[in-house]
């Protein structure tokens, strides 16, 4: 009885160090948390901004030609995978590989890892990989993003690939994250009409050197701006989710300690009771 008692309290002691640890990751994420939401709703209208400038040129300029506005005939794709550099975060990291693997569906592609999960799942996955530079998410910069778009966009160009997409995990809500795939090249949205669309009076702007050129400068920038948002997005979703197990974590190690605590006080009870009838037993013998 004696053992088992204080194997029990070895226990709640083991339970209790773990929980410290998870209430202090609780505490570190949601502190973060606040700053990264911010900043990922501050960056969303850059870019929104962006894709209003290249419809309007491409709308606008009947003469208008560029190699990112046109559909490619290449199905390859080069998929920006943003994941994150630490585990610990319930299924962030798990949900958005099932989400890429659903997108991939056993087609050729090529991956640019962004946050250290995402580079070893590039490799426990045998994908081909345009660059390992920007491994960890968390030294990620907007300056580091515009070489990502210039990187992309000259591949593009080289016809390494036909298609880039954005894999990344919107940000909903502090309970809600989900797992999203973003077409970002080619915009051939852009020339595109709807159904019933009239023919749109041609824009008078002129622009210097021409329409195209001012476009495919623009192109780099707005993608750019684009894997900023997705980084944002995604450093805000992993600290939501990590705040979100940890929480539950906590939770279940207090419940834990409860029964532990309850297992123990009986077992305490029953060696006590255990004592006196032995004192009794052997007062009666004498």
């Amino acid at each position: 009885m004696a053992a088992n008692m204080k194997a029990v309290k070895l226990r709640i002691k083991s339970v209790q160090s773990t929980m410290q640890i998870t209430k202090a990751m609780e505490l570190v994420a949601s502190s973060k948390l606040r700053r990264a939401k911010e900043r990922a709703d501050i960056c969303r209208p850059y870019f929104r901004t962006l894709h209003d400038t290249l419809e309007t040129i491409a709308r606008g300029n009947t003469d208008f030609t560029s190699p990112y506005a046109g559909e490619s005939s290449d199905s390859r794709s080069c998929y920006v995978l943003i994941a994150g550099d630490r585990g610990l975060a319930g299924g962030y990291n798990s949900n958005l590989f099932k989400r890429l693997e659903e997108e991939l569906d056993g087609q050729e592609c090529m991956v640019l890892p962004i946050g250290k999960k995402a580079v070893e799942y590039a490799h426990r996955r045998k994908l081909p990989i345009l660059t390992e530079e920007f491994a960890e998410i968390a030294d990620v910069s907007v300056a580091d993003c515009f070489e990502m778009a210039e990187l992309l966009c000259g591949a593009y160009r080289e016809g390494q690939f036909g298609h880039v997409d954005l894999c990344y995990t919107r940000f909903i809500s502090m309970l809600s994250q989900q797992p999203d795939v973003m077409p970002a090249l080619p915009l051939a949205h852009l020339t595109e009409k709807e159904e019933g669309e009239k023919e749109a009076i041609r824009d008078l702007i002129l622009y210097e050197p021409s329409a195209s050129e001012v476009f495919d400068a623009i192109v780099p920038e707005y993608l750019a701006g684009l894997i900023y948002g997705g980084v944002c997005e995604g450093v805000a979703s992993e600290l939501a989710a990590r705040r979100t197990a940890m929480e539950a974590a906590t939770n279940n190690a207090e419940e834990m300690i409860e029964r532990l605590n309850l297992h123990y006080n009986r077992a305490r009870q029953a060696s006590i009771t255990q004592e006196i009838t032995e004192i009794i037993a052997g007062a009666e013998g004498v």
